[in-house]
């Protein structure tokens, strides 16, 4: 199994639809340094997320880079992706550690203590943080977001990696790993990019700037 990190995950773009355009743009963002990937499909139809994750996990594993699936279980056990993100009203944690078995990843979103002290309790992998900042990307059923103070006050209460979501930037992903978070996970920065491997580059250096992740 890779060893996992976090400092950097490319969320996919489901809103681009040509697949000439989705693997060019994820293939950029892999020669350009991402750590994990995240392939999300919210509207496509399950023939053609299957396809798309196979697409992906070979060129994931090309590039020794794990994959994980959002959401959809099924998809992650089909393709033998590394593991599965889900959220707080997808399939309960338990019943997906289940069916994936020990060694997965399993990926939980939160965007309050409450559920961060819950994903302790549970043993998840890791927590996304979503939404750190205010974003456009997503739906606007979104929680608030919590900002900075929000990381503060949820690091103490996860012991495990942390990974932040929503409005993330060049002008604030090195304020979040200051802060403690362990990566940023980012879909417009990359997918909008003129240049998504050059944007890639741009984001892991400064996250390796702090000197806090290698």
């Amino acid at each position: 199994m890779y060893k996992v990190d976090y400092a950097l995950m490319y969320v996919t773009d489901d809103s681009i639809t040509d697949d000439t355009a989705f693997f060019k743009i994820l293939e950029d963002a892999l020669k350009g340094g991402t750590s994990i990937i995240q392939l999300r499909e919210k509207s496509c139809n399950t023939l053609s997320f299957y396809n798309r994750a196979l697409k992906t996990k070979y060129l994931c594993r090309a590039y020794g880079v794990p994959l994980i699936i959002n959401d959809r279980i099924d998809i992650a056990l089909a393709v033998d992706a590394a593991g599965v993100h889900i959220g707080q009203t997808d399939m309960p944690y338990s019943k997906a550690r289940a069916l994936l078995g020990a060694t997965k990843i399993i990926g939980l979103s939160i965007s309050n203590t409450e559920q961060a002290i819950g994903a302790e309790n549970l043993k998840v992998d890791y927590i996304g943080i979503s939404p750190i900042f205010n974003t456009s990307t997503k739906k606007s059923d979104l929680a608030p977001s919590l900002g900075i103070e929000g990381l503060k006050m949820i690091r103490p209460l996860f012991s495990k990696p942390i990974v932040c979501i929503g409005g993330i930037q060049k002008k604030n992903v090195a304020d979040i790993i200051k802060n403690g978070a362990n990566g940023v996970a980012v879909i417009s920065a990359i997918s909008k990019a003129e240049y998504p491997e050059e944007e890639t580059k741009n984001l892991k250096e400064i996250i390796c700037q702090t000197g806090l992740i290698p």
